[in-house]
């Protein structure tokens, strides 16, 4: 793969860099900064070579439409924070206003254009639609650098036809991704644990199915838990459920026995009456949800206080950790302890600790947890899924 020792004389090129500044936003105040940290290595690289610096991006899910809470504007002036120095913003992707800024560029200084995904080529299933808007933007610039791990996984005009028509080269964040990632899948030190949650199971069944012949054991909690317990004959109330999903959770289960894999269930449950922190809330066994005064309507949102502190001690004692969703509803504070506790373990790991992405990702910053507390903390939750199932990365493929 290219990377940015590839690429010629930077001095006076423009060069545009596909970064994910795809953060939370609460109206215009960023929640989590990770990922425009995460930026600054490839950007603060080409503006010491003199390059000028066209940064392009999507935020949320506008769906073609200039929309103004998705507005990197407030992504921008962020940027220009972190980074030390005065950082432009451009009002549109490609109309006036962008080509007026992109004229106006000078050697190490940059600028941002406005998201991506206002314009409907960005993302359309057609082709040759990405390509038209590629197009308008590789006319702005003279090389490209892909950054933005999180959309890698991604066939959009910013990802992959863009890279076709500039000289390209991956950036250092996505070296960064690829390093942590190749050692999570090439001769792994061992007890490899690999620790899932989240809401759905079908998310993870394909990283389950590549995963199982390689880990020692597989901890599952979070939403999807409650498949797995209802594949072992468990009623599991109003709990999140995937009925389709039973039977290929069953083959899992013995797949896993017979690899001798572990896979550890939660053996407590946090059920509350309804979802909402002024619920009701009660601690059973994984097999009894429904045993609770809330009956069948009792909705499980956390795994309980045992499996936390025994889910604990299986990761403290692993020496590669790769976890990827969390283990309840980790923004209320009666179902975060499970969450915590994983995260806690997870930064006491004596070796390769890696939190995948996602809401994994932003869970640990809320919970009070510093990214230097872990090995790596992924940029890109759906972007590690699928390289860890051993999927192609349209992203990736057009950089070699």
């Amino acid at each position: 793969m290219r990377n940015l020792a590839d690429l010629p004389n930077l001095k006076s090129k423009t060069v545009i860099v596909r970064c994910d500044l795809n953060v939370p936003l609460d109206g215009s105040r960023i929640t989590d900064d990770g990922r425009v940290i995460a930026s600054l290595p490839t950007l603060k690289y080409l503006l010491a070579e003199g390059a000028k610096v066209i940064v392009i991006s999507h935020l949320g899910r506008p769906d073609g439409e200039a929309v103004a809470k998705y507005s990197l504007e407030p992504v921008a002036a962020r940027l220009g924070e972190v980074l030390g120095t005065a950082v432009a913003f451009a009002g549109d992707t490609v109309g006036p206003l962008a080509k007026a800024a992109v004229a106006n560029l000078s050697d190490s200084e940059v600028l941002v254009l406005e998201n991506l995904r206002f314009n409907k080529g960005e993302t359309s299933k057609e082709a040759s639609e990405r390509l038209a808007f590629a197009s308008e933007l590789a006319g702005f610039g003279d090389l490209f650098v892909s950054d933005g791990f999180g959309v890698v996984h991604r066939k959009q005009a910013s990802v992959y036809e863009l890279a076709g028509l500039l000289p390209s080269a991956a950036g250092l964040l996505i070296e960064a991704e690829l390093k942590v990632l190749k050692r999570l899948t090439k001769n792994p030190e061992r007890p490899y644990v690999v620790v899932l949650g989240g809401s759905k199971v079908s998310d993870k069944l394909g990283v389950i199915d590549h995963l199982l012949p390689h880990v020692n054991q597989l901890l599952v909690g979070g939403g999807m838990v409650f498949t797995f317990l209802a594949a072992l004959g468990y009623k599991v109330g109003a709990s999140l459920l995937e009925v389709d999903q039973i039977d290929r959770v069953k083959g899992y289960l013995k797949r896993a026995e017979e690899l001798g894999v572990e896979v550890v269930l939660p053996t407590d449950i946090v059920v509350a009456s309804k979802f909402g922190a002024d619920a009701d809330v009660k601690v059973t066994g994984s097999d009894l949800i429904e045993g609770t005064p809330f009956g069948a309507s009792g909705l499980g949102l956390d795994i309980g206080p045992v499996s936390a502190l025994h889910f604990a001690e299986v990761i403290r004692k692993a020496k590669t950790v790769f976890w990827n969703g969390p283990m309840g509803v980790f923004e209320i504070d009666a179902f975060a302890n499970g969450t915590k506790q994983v995260a806690l373990a997870l930064s006491e790991v004596d070796g390769l600790s890696v939190v995948g992405g996602g809401d994994s990702a932003a869970a640990v910053r809320i919970l009070g947890f510093t990214d230097d507390q872990f090995s790596h903390i992924s940029t890109g939750g759906g972007a590690s899924l699928e390289y860890l199932e051993g999927k192609e990365m349209p992203g990736l493929e057009v950089l070699k």
